[in-house]
């Protein structure tokens, strides 16, 4: 469970230091707003391969965006 809390504050911390929208990390993703306001809101965690993207985007390792 705190993993999921982490990886949910991780995501949204830095996607507001990166000054991007969900909508607009969205539209990076090809996938809905809804899914990215469920990830921080930690309802549902993306797949290795949305993670994978996610530490790209970002370029944070995989420890450093779940933990």
């Amino acid at each position: 469970m705190e993993k999921k809390i982490n990886f949910a504050n991780n995501l949204k911390n830095l996607r507001l230091s990166a000054n991007v929208t969900q909508k607009q990390l969205a539209e990076k993703l090809s996938v809905d707003q809804r899914t990215i306001s469920a990830w921080e809101n930690g309802v549902c965690e993306p797949s290795f391969t949305m993670l994978a993207k996610l530490c790209e985007i970002f370029n944070e390792t995989f420890n450093d965006i779940l933990t």
